[in-house]
């Protein structure tokens, strides 16, 4: 009996000592992350095996919240500076600890089979260059949907549109409605254009049409409580593998 006890008590003891070595970091990371993320977490986990790194994706708007409400993430890698500013006023991350890594392009997209004209101007009468829907994120939260829309008033197109736009749940969501042709015409960023084999680009939203399209990255409260997740931090945001990998998929590096 007591052999037994000893037994359990030292099995017990191992399970621990496990799961304390195995650490985890739990990354919230934009829809439009996906690929580069996944890749960068693979290529991590495999020269750091004890780490398991779970990456979940979704928009910025979404994970910043759940972050509010309590959810246990140790980084945030959201897709505008707006939903990072939320987390710093809520004292959910540390100005020090946020990094504005990456930068992207708005465009539009539309099936391959489509010929849909564009031009960047109001002069142009975008709204009968096509006859479907167009799709981006909603446009009141989602980052790409908040860029489409301080475009789309930049060059006077916004009211010939209404009754015809689509606010989609994140900017996956809106590539998929295009790639299905279930919108004409989609407003995504250019490295979601890039990943698919079903659309194309057929015009970039000028720069100056609106915001600057910039990523931070940043540790939680809670990463910065959690070493694993520190040194995933600082691969993902300064090593030369990542960034490149970024870069791969058509991210520029915020320098």
């Amino acid at each position: 009996m007591h052999f037994t006890r000893q037994l359990g008590m030292t099995l017990a003891g191992v399970f621990i000592s496990m799961a304390v070595s195995a650490g985890e970091v739990k990354v919230y990371a934009a829809a439009s992350l996906t690929n580069a993320v996944t890749e960068i977490a693979k290529l991590y986990q495999q020269q750091h095996p004890s780490t398991k790194v779970v990456p979940v994706y979704a928009a910025s708007s979404t994970l910043a919240k759940q972050i509010v409400a309590g959810a246990s993430s140790d980084i945030l890698f959201s897709a505008d500076q707006d939903w990072m500013n939320y987390l710093l006023q809520k004292q959910e991350v540390s100005a020090q600890y946020v990094k504005p890594l990456l930068r992207n392009q708005v465009v539009l997209i539309s099936p391959k089979n489509l010929n849909i004209k564009f031009q960047p101007s109001s002069h142009f009468a975008f709204a009968q260059a096509f006859s479907g829907k167009l799709c981006t994120g909603q446009m009141e939260s989602v980052p790409v949907g908040k860029y489409a829309k301080q475009s789309l008033i930049k060059l006077n197109w916004l009211n010939s549109l209404q009754g015809r736009i689509v606010g989609t749940d994140d900017v996956r969501a809106a590539l998929t409605f295009v790639e299905r042709g279930e919108c004409d015409v989609g407003i995504v960023y250019k490295t979601d254009a890039l990943v698919s084999q079903k659309v194309k680009i057929i015009g970039i939203l000028p720069e100056n049409s609106h915001d600057a399209v910039i990523y931070p990255v940043a540790l939680t409260k809670v990463g910065e409580q959690n070493p694993e997740a520190q040194q995933f931090y600082r691969f993902m945001s300064h090593s030369v593998q990542a960034l490149a990998i970024f870069q791969r998929y058509g991210f520029r590096i915020n320098r």
